[in-house]
Order: C-alpha cells, then structure tokens, then sequence
C-alpha cells in the first residue's frame, strides 16, 4: 500500500481553501453582478464586491450599501481509465458559496469603510463504488468562511487606493481513499481543520475620464495550516497495525499570490465594458509534506512517519471580458466571458483536481425593484478541456500514484443576489 496518492489528493484539497483563480472545482465567484458580466470588475467600481475585486475602487461608490448573493455549482465529471474499460462518473454534488458584502462611509466624503464575508472555495467531489482510482480517492469535502475588512480612500476625485485583511477564518478538510493492506480493500480518512490565515488584499483605482477607468490590485498569498488532524483507518490488519500507528497529522500549504489587471470603458450612459487579466503565482507550489504524528511524536503511517507529493505547479493567466446593457432605468442584462488557464502541468492530474484549460461563458439580469433595492440573477457555464495522461507520462514525471486516464468535467452554476442601498 501507498500513502502518498492521500497525501496527494490531501494537498489539492488544502490548496483548494483560498485558491483565488485556480485549479479544481474552486471558481471565482465575486458576485452576481460580477459573475453575470465574465468575472469582471477589477476596473470599474459599481457594487459593494469592490472589496473582494478592487479595495481601491470602494472609496468611488457613492453609496452605502449591502448585498448578498449566493451560487449552486453543478459539476459533471467523467473518467475512462488509460488501459479501456467503462467509463466512470462522478456522482452529482451541490456545493453553495455565498457572498456578503457591506460599506459605510459619508455619501460626499473620501473614506469608506467595508466588511466582506465569503466561501467561494467549497467543494464536494463522490466517486462511483469500485472505480479505478478509489485507492487516489473516493471523496474529499472542503468548506471555508473568509471575512475582509476593508477601508478605502479617495486621494483625488480621479485616484482612490484601498487594502483589506484576508482572513481565513474557518476551514474545515475531509478526505477518503481505499487502501489494499495484504490483499484486503480498507479505508483511510484525513479529517482536520485549517488554522486561522492572514493576507492583504490591496488595489489601486484610476478615473481619468466619465467613459474610461483603470485598476490594479494584489492577493497576497496565505499559509493554510492543518495542525492535529485525525488519521483514522478502516479494516486493517492486526499484524499491519504498527504501519499506521500515527493518529493525526499536519500540513502546511504556501497559497498563491495573485495581481490583477482591469480596464472599464463607458462608451454610453446606458452600456459598461469590463476587461480583466488575473496572473496567479501558483509556480511557488512544487510540494506538499505531511507529516503524521501519535501522541506529539512522530509515528509512521504507511511507509514513514513523513511524505512528500509532488505538485509542480506552473504559473496560470485568466482573462475576462464582459458587459451590461441598462435595458431600461430598472433593468440590467449582462453578459461575459473568460479563458482559464489551468495550474496543473501534464502528468500531474489528480482525481481531486482533474483540472484543464477553462472555457467559461456567463450571463446575468439585474432588476432594481426600488429606487434602493434589487435583485440580480447569474449563470456560469464551465467547459474545462480534457485531460489525459498515460502510464508512461506517470513513470516520467515521478507521480505513479495517481491512475493514468482521460477526465471530462463541465461545470454549471446558477446564482442570485440582493442588494440594499441607503
């Protein structure tokens, strides 16, 4: 038996916790609005997500405000083992992220104040019974609450700047995987929950014009901790037992930082453009160690008390167009698009992140019901680009322990928001 495809698989779940544009099922949901025109909004300021999007753009609304949103993901996942066979399908899960977001500040004044609370990170992934890589994986969870006060300035009526504390404040981690101890089929389990994390999320917002503006801000990057996490096997064998003796384990993970770029244009009263570039650092990431412990003290699980994965993470490039059209005062149509590139080299896909090349399309409707209250409504389709890799690619990059094979994954998520100004 290997320990090291858990450990693996452990890995991209903890990355998964605060990833900003990456890999795996984890998308970058910032907001209704935002979602409906491409993901866009790092240079343009029209909502309370500036703080998430731009800090630096927050100072320029001129309204106080709350909005709350929330998104269903609907993933769809198939695999065909390298060597034939049935084709496998990932059983249907609903993860719902939400977000939370609200500024004070005086309506004429240059400082703004926000305080922002969102999970866009959760994620649920069921293989089927028997499939051919349950001893890589045969489920993961992952949920996590972030929460980012924010305070934004208006330097002149055409610069603002702004910065807000990421913090992670609660993770929680839970995967599963068959093992095969002396001919017998168990089960092993990692189960823990992330320490609380810093970062900075910080921006620059630019007008020079009614129809023109630009923006820049910068995603620090955060250390997800796993400190104490349970280790519980299933079905071992008695004379096998000392081989897994260690009950907990920990795990640090260093999370991509990332720099974004955008551009809004204004070429009427009635329609806003939006174009953003995201550039997230992920080459930092090369791999995980986990180390297992019993009683404060090192104590093996599998072949060592220790085990290292390999990641290799490259460097990934988002990029985002999108607009709205102000059908009529009271209604909004949105519409967007965006090209992902994955974090994932060939050779190290993993069943937990069977992630590609991402070619996403979005549309949106916002509806102001009052003159302060509205409603807006969002989908994003998700076609990621399939994936294989032989048994040979495996041998050449040092990652055999995870199955050689084809992934197709597409990805729908319907979402709905409100929102109050005052």
């Amino acid at each position: 038996m290997t320990f090291k495809t858990l450990l693996l698989a452990g890995g991209a779940l903890l990355g998964s916790v605060s990833a900003a544009s990456a890999s795996g099922f984890q998308v970058y949901l910032p907001s209704q609005q935002s979602i409906g025109m491409g993901g866009v909004g790092v240079g343009l300021s029209m909502e309370q997500a500036a703080q998430f999007l731009n800090p630096g753009a927050l100072a320029m609304l001129r309204q106080n405000g709350v909005q709350v949103g929330v998104s269903a993901t609907f993933a769809r996942q198939a695999f065909r083992p390298a060597s034939g066979g049935e084709q496998r399908e990932l059983q249907n899960t609903v993860v719902t992220p939400f977000n939370l977001y609200a500024s004070f500040g005086p309506k004429e004044g240059k400082f703004r104040a926000g305080i922002s609370v969102y999970t866009p990170y959760g994620s649920t992934l069921r293989y089927a019974e028997g499939w051919e890589g349950r001893y890589s994986l045969r489920e993961i969870t992952l949920s996590a609450i972030y929460v980012q006060p924010t305070a934004s300035y208006a330097l002149t009526d055409k610069l603002s700047v702004g910065a807000g504390l990421m913090i992670l404040a609660r993770g929680a981690v839970n995967l599963q995987r068959s093992i095969d101890v002396a001919g017998t089929e168990g089960k092993i389990e990692l189960d823990g929950k992330t320490k609380m994390g810093f970062g900075v999320n910080a921006g620059i917002f630019f007008k020079p014009s009614d129809k023109l503006s630009l923006g820049v801000s910068y995603r620090s990057k955060i250390d997800a901790r796993v400190e104490g996490g349970d280790v519980t096997v299933t079905n071992p064998i008695p004379a096998l037992q000392a081989n897994f003796a260690g009950n907990k384990f920990d795990a640090t993970l260093p999370l991509a930082a990332s720099v974004n770029f955008g551009v809004g244009i204004m070429p009427t009263e009635k329609l806003t453009i939006g174009v953003d570039v995201n550039w997230v650092q992920w080459s930092a990431y090369k791999s995980l160690r986990f180390d297992f412990t019993k009683d404060g003290q090192p104590a093996q699980v599998g072949r060592g008390t220790f085990s290292e994965s390999k990641r290799e993470f490259q460097d990934a490039f988002t990029f985002r167009v999108g607009g709205q059209y102000k059908a009529t005062d009271k209604l909004a149509l949105r519409l967007g698009g965006a090209y992902d590139m994955t974090a994932v080299k060939d050779g190290f896909v993993t069943p937990e992140t069977p992630d590609g090349n991402r070619i996403i399309g979005t549309a949106g409707i916002g509806y102001d019901i009052t003159e302060n209250f509205g409603v807006d409504a969002s989908f994003m389709f998700q076609a990621i680009q399939k994936r294989s890799q032989s048994e040979q690619d495996l041998v050449n990059n040092g990652t055999t322990d995870r199955p050689a094979g084809t992934y197709r994954t597409n990805i729908s998520i319907p979402g709905i928001g409100l929102r109050y100004n005052f």
